[in-house]
């Protein structure tokens, strides 16, 4: 397993909370995703072998939220 923090913009509710966790959350090969509002970060534990770092940015990217 793989741990990052990504920097995440343009979060601000609990709406973007749920959207963020639960559209990383259904990927094949993440264990867990972690949203901390106040930071702008999303923690994600993943199994690279399963799911890449860039469609995991690609699917925050999809909500409507800025990777950095």
């Amino acid at each position: 397993m793989e741990k990052v923090t990504l920097k995440v913009n343009g979060m601000s509710c609990g709406h973007c909370v749920n959207s963020v966790e639960g559209s990383v959350g259904e990927l094949e090969g993440v264990k867990s995703v972690k949203v901390h509002l106040k930071e702008g970060n999303v923690d994600v534990e993943f199994n690279p072998s399963e799911v890449s770092l860039s469609t995991i940015k690609e699917t925050i990217d999809d909500q409507g939220y800025d990777v950095e």
